[in-house]
Order: C-alpha cells, then structure tokens, then sequence
C-alpha cells in the first residue's frame, strides 16, 4: 500500500510516494517558471502546473504507481486561482512574491491579528476587482493553488471545492482559526461566495476522476486529501508534533516554525496560523532565500551551484561588503513590500567570489532578523530541524548555524512538505490517524552547531543598521502618506 504527496511549488512540482511506514519508496520533480509581464508580478499558468505534474508522473516507477490508495496535497500559500464555476482557471495564477497589489494594504487597517502582504489572496483580489473587472464577473472561485490542483484531478466535483484551515488562515481574509471573516470580506468588497468552504487537512475532498487517472498512471475513485500549505506540511513531514518543535525551511523563500498547543498571541511581522493537524504555530516568513541567490549567481555568471558554494566558501568573509537580499520586498520582521536589496562596501580588489559569498551571509543574516524577532516574543529557540532542498551544501548549514546561533538538525527526508501531503492522503484513506503521527516522524541528524565569531557578529549588526538607514529610500510614498 502506498500513498502520493503532491507539493505544488512556486517553482517546480515535487511527488513522492510513500509505504505504509512513511517510508519514501520513489519520487519526481518538474520545474516551471514564474514569470512577470510587469514589473512586480508573479505568476504562472495552471497548464504549467498540470503539465508538471504529469510530467513528473510519468517519471515514477510503474509498480509504485499501482498501489497508490490516496494522494494529500501541499501547496504554495497565499497566491489566488480565479475560476469558473467548472473550476477552470480564468487568467494565470497570482503568486505570494507578487507586489502589484502593494497600495491597496490600507484597506485592512490596524491592528491586524497576522500580517498582510502584497501577495496574499485578499489583496490580489482587491487588485483583481479594480483592474481586471471581466475575470472577476466570470468568477466563481478563489482557490487557492492546492486547492486548485486538486479540484483538477477530480473532475471539478463539487467535493472538491473546498479549502483548509492551514490555507485559508493565510490569505489575509480569515481569521488566525481559518474561518472566513464575513464582515472584513464585505468591507474589502468582495463576493463572500468566492470562498471555498472549510474541511480538515486530512479529509477526503473528492476522488480521483478516470481522465486524471489515465493521465497520472493511477487508480480512478482513490481518496483526494484537503490537503495543507506547504509550510504546515513540511512542518507535518520533518515530525513537529510537541509544543516548542522548530524548523527551518529554505527553499524559494524562507520560513521558520515553531509549533504551540494554543494560538500565541499576535506580534507585528510575525504569523499566526493553523497547522495541517488543527494545532497552531508561529512563523517568521522571509521571501528572500532561494529567489535572491538565485538571482545573485546568475548576475555573477556562475554556470553551476557547485561553482557558486566553491567560489564563495573559498572568499573570506569581507569586513566591508553587506548584501541586502530583499530582492522582493520582505515579509517577516519588516513587512516591507517595497524594500530592495544589493551590495553596499566594494572594492576594486573585491571579486565575485566575495560578492556571492556576502549574498549567502545577507541571507542568512534575513533569516536571523527573523528568527530574533521569534525570541523576542517569549520563544528562546537553540535548536532547530533543518529541511528545504536550498539547505544542502555542509558551508552553507553551517553558515547558517553560526549566523542563527542554533544546532541544525538535517531531518532524514529530502521532501519533507511532499511527505507530509502523503501522510494526509494516509489519514483521508484510513490507514493512520492524527493519533499517530509522533510515531511517523523521520530521523535528524546533528548537521551543524554554530561557532562563536564575533567579527559575524559585528557583519549582522552592520547588515540590521544597514537596512535600517535605507529603508526610506524604497518607500518614500508609502512613508509620506
């Protein structure tokens, strides 16, 4: 018996199987791209996502395929699908790295119980409302990209439509519990109707339709979980279950979890949200990990990874060189959509090599920002799990432990929010119970401890005044209004 986790990234589409014991049996991948007509957008066609996915299908062993009994979903949070009431997609996909919507934050006031971005569904919507009018009178969905997916591979049955609390918590329109907030959705002026109802993560929201069973080499009528965000499903796959378990994720963005029995009170530039198991965490959400040093190694010309890591752990760190990555703006601590990034200190004698190895500190460095902001709320993190495919090379973890001061544990899964997505198919098919997930939780090894250095020390103070004394330059509008 086996169950399929998919994870519908910002970037590529990940699967893995998984056997009665979560053990990972197979897996596959495909890549697309996000792409911006304009400045500031992010988006990507569903054709993309659904070409992925079979894609990346067709790639896994036929044997394993056969004994598929469920699939679970993990999806990139926040962006918004439009659709028709046959669940078709009406334009591309909005995505959380979106900024087009930037102006339009006003409109939420103050206090807010989590932070409101740019790229979040509730914001896109307003966007969507005012400036394409058409799609949004032909509109009869605000899915969620998951959740999109998933109505998808089952024929667009009305049980498919449906959200979770994981997901909807985090579109700027629900409360920290993830029910819909009807009057603040009548305010913003948005149809309430658009909103999918609300089923646990792990429930069953539809079955596998005949033509998605042909396309995928699966079983028709197997169990389609709800399904969560991908950071509730990673946090599910790399085995958080306790009250203070942490993990750090790096990917595209960055986040870091840490779970809680109760709902922790709400702190500006921190999250809030509902876990795929119905308990809670708090997170610091940083946008710029992955999609800035992607971006740096291209601008240097560095033809590999492997050329980047080797050129810039080879560097000394520079006392003089500061890399702001916010690339993107930045969600967690600063909530700034409008912040920028770039080098500040060089030197004729500085070569590429100091400037990608100031990239990877800038990052780490954002994270850190975040995570002080976690301890200065009551939450005094030493130790962490460490998942996310952006957290390999052994320089970079223990840069990363330095920089955050905490032990990094590498938990024992490569595709923690897939494998998390598989265990809700387990649930929805009645293999396992929330019960058991304890049991379920992978092996960690220590993969980093982090190293007094005073002179880092000295680089991040540098890197917060830094930001600090430049902020105003990007947001000159928004500061004056």
């Amino acid at each position: 018996m086996r169950f399929l986790g998919i994870d519908l990234g910002t970037g590529s589409l990940k699967l893995a199987i998984i056997d009665e014991n979560g053990r990972e049996t197979a897996s596959a991948s495909a890549s697309y791209a996000v792409t911006s007509a304009r400045p500031g957008w992010a988006e990507t066609t569903v054709d993309a996502w659904h070409s992925a996915l079979v894609n990346a299908a067709s790639r896994l062993p036929a044997n394993e395929r056969d004994t598929v009994r469920a699939i679970g979903f993990s999806g990139q949070m926040h962006g918004v699908v439009p659709a028709a009431a046959d669940g078709r997609a009406l334009r591309a996909a909005m995505l959380w790295p979106d900024t087009r919507a930037r102006d339009l934050l006003d409109a939420w006031g103050l206090p807010q119980p989590n932070p409101v971005a740019p790229g979040m569904a509730g914001p896109l919507l307003r966007w969507l409302v005012q400036n394409e009018p058409h799609v949004a009178a032909e509109t009869r969905w605000a899915l969620q990209p998951k959740d999109w997916l998933r109505a998808k591979l089952g024929g667009a049955a009305s049980a498919s439509f449906v959200t979770d609390a994981s997901d909807a918590c985090a579109t700027a329109l629900a409360m920290p519990s993830g029910a819909w907030d009807d009057a603040l959705i009548e305010r913003l002026g948005l149809p309430r109707a658009w909103f999918a109802p609300l089923a646990a993560s792990h429930e069953s929201g539809g079955a596998l339709s005949d033509e998605a069973a042909s396309e995928l080499g699966l079983r028709p009528g197997i169990p389609l979980a709800v399904g969560a965000g991908d950071t509730p499903c990673a946090a599910l796959g790399s085995g958080l279950s306790s009250d203070g378990d942490a993990l750090l994720t790096t990917g595209t963005g960055g986040q870091i979890v840490v779970m809680c029995d109760e709902a922790p009170t709400p702190v500006h530039g921190l999250h809030t949200y509902r876990a795929a198991t119905g308990a809670w965490y708090r997170m610091a959400a940083m946008q710029n990990v992955g999609v800035a040093l992607e971006a740096v190694r291209g601008w240097l010309g560095y033809a590999s990874w492997p050329e980047a890591y080797e050129d810039a752990f080879a560097a000394s760190a520079s006392a003089s060189v500061s890399f702001l990555p916010y690339l993107s703006g930045e969600r967690s601590p600063w909530m700034n959509p409008d912040a920028r990034g770039g080098w500040l200190g060089l030197g004729l004698d500085d070569t590429r090599g100091t400037l990608m190895r100031a990239a990877f500190e800038g990052v780490a460095f954002a994270l850190r920002a975040g995570l002080d902001a976690i301890r200065e709320n009551g939450t005094p993190l030493d130790s962490m799990l460490l998942a996310g495919g952006g957290s390999v090379d052994p320089r970079w973890r223990q840069l990363l432990a330095d920089a955050l001061r905490v032990d990094l544990h590498a938990i024992d899964c490569p595709n923690a929010a897939t494998r998390g997505a598989a265990i809700l198919g387990g649930i929805a098919a009645g293999h396992w119970r929330v019960d058991d997930l304890a049991a379920l939780a992978p092996g960690a090894t220590l993969a980093a401890t982090p190293r007094a250095d005073a002179s880092l020390d000295e680089r991040f103070a540098r890197f917060i005044d830094l930001y600090k004394r430049v902020e105003d330059w990007f947001t000159p509008k928004r500061k004056s209004a």
